[in-house]
């Protein structure tokens, strides 16, 4: 079902209430409560996150998520001028970071990327993560168990991934690791925050200045040659390249949710076991329902006046859209809550939705088929070594995932 986003009308209804939604610390996989009570009050409400300034619009159903995600009306840009209500304690967006391009600039400054995530790319990375993510499983079971899957396995792999997709040195990875996890934390406030970023986007700064002729594939060394080109500034392509390194986090906490899911519904893990060729449609699914974040992501603003549900947004409005929330919309999945590995059709929007669908989306999906087939097929009998309810979850994060996962098999 397609909605139109009319121009507003006279006598548009009044607006609603402002809901506070603080920070929370949720438990497992449990959907954030909040979340959850907005989705009932209504298409659209209104909300102030725990930073910045005002309140913001919250759009959760599916179709009306796709439609504002790709309405040149509602920019990313702008929100770059602004302080606008959000859940990080610190905003400084970086110019060139293609999370704030609107078109026709998002365009331009994708393109020197797209070389890193072609199907040929894909095709000679794989190879590669399967080597690395065999010797790090090959450790797990040289040492026997138990052992944390967080530590041993769901952390590195990603790392060692995105970081031969960026094209970092071995030797600065752990470096790198470092700066990522302060970055996405909510701990520490904005001096953390900020010397985190500094010391890793100047590290970047220093890597793709030095690449500039390098002739590489890596994605440090098509921005450096797209800079030496002049086809984008060294600040944009810092701001392109910090963000896709952030990127593998997800990775991580996203398939820490999907193996505790595993771990806890045998059902689910019988399922996968019993039909290998069959694991695509339950990762994706899997993919629809884990909470893989906190709160919400990134905001737009109006640029002019739409209406909405019959609810005038006002030009200059910040509005926020929950993937999350559209992932669970009943008219799009009937029975939203379940996890149903023979969802057919299954439009999920896990990695979001027009321009600003995720970069990284192929290596990301790449990386969790790896991970989750890999495990199951190494691990014979793998089970969580601890009860559910004792596995320890992140904190202060807005990446949502168990800290540790301590399996036996």
């Amino acid at each position: 079902m397609t909605q139109e986003i009319t121009a507003p009308a006279d006598g548009a209804t009044p607006q609603p209430p402002v809901r506070d939604w603080p920070a929370l610390d949720l438990e497992g996989t449990e959907f954030d409560p909040v979340l959850a009570e907005l989705m009932r009050e209504g298409p659209i409400t209104r909300i102030r996150l725990p930073h910045g300034e005002g309140w913001a619009w919250l759009v959760t159903r599916y179709d009306d998520v796709k439609l504002i995600t790709n309405d040149p009306r509602f920019s990313r840009t702008e929100v770059t001028r602004r302080q606008v209500t959000r859940l990080a304690p610190h905003f400084a967006p970086r110019p060139g970071s293609l999370a704030w391009a609107d078109q026709p600039d998002h365009n331009r400054l994708r393109k020197p990327l797209a070389g890193a995530f072609t199907v040929r790319a894909m095709k000679r990375l794989r190879p590669r993560a399967q080597e690395t993510l065999d010797g790090l499983v090959d450790g797990v079971v040289r040492d026997g168990p138990p052992a944390d899957l967080v530590e041993r396995v769901l952390e590195p792999f990603p790392i060692a991934v995105v970081s031969e997709v960026m094209g970092v040195p071995a030797g600065d990875r752990e470096q790198v690791r470092t700066w990522t996890r302060q970055i996405i934390s909510l701990r520490g406030g904005a001096t953390a925050a900020d010397r985190a970023k500094a010391g890793m986007y100047g590290w970047i700064a220093d890597t793709i200045r030095a690449r500039r002729d390098s002739g590489a594939e890596d994605v440090l060394s098509l921005l450096g040659a797209a800079v030496g080109r002049g086809e984008i500034s060294e600040d944009e392509a810092v701001g392109l390249a910090g963000p896709l390194q952030i990127g593998g986090e997800a990775v991580t906490h996203n398939c820490g949710q999907m193996l505790f899911l595993l771990l806890t519904r045998p059902e689910l893990m019988a399922r996968m076991r019993e039909r290998p060729d069959g694991r695509g449609p339950v990762i994706d699914e899997l993919l629809r329902h884990v909470p893989h974040r906190s709160s919400v992501g990134l905001a737009r603003v109006a640029l002019e006046d739409v209406e909405l549900h019959g609810v005038r947004i006002s030009a200059g409005d910040p509005v926020y859209v929950s993937y999350l929330a559209a992932n669970r919309d009943p008219e799009v999945f009937p029975d939203p809550d379940r996890i149903d590995p023979d969802r057919d059709p299954n439009p999920h929007l896990a990695f979001g939705n027009g321009p600003h669908y995720c970069t990284g989306a192929v290596v990301a999906r790449l990386q969790t088929e790896l991970l989750v087939g890999t495990l199951l097929d190494r691990l014979p009998g793998l089970r969580l070594a601890v009860p559910a309810d004792q596995v320890a979850w992140r904190r202060s994060t807005m990446i949502r995932g168990p800290e540790t996962l301590p399996v036996r098999w």
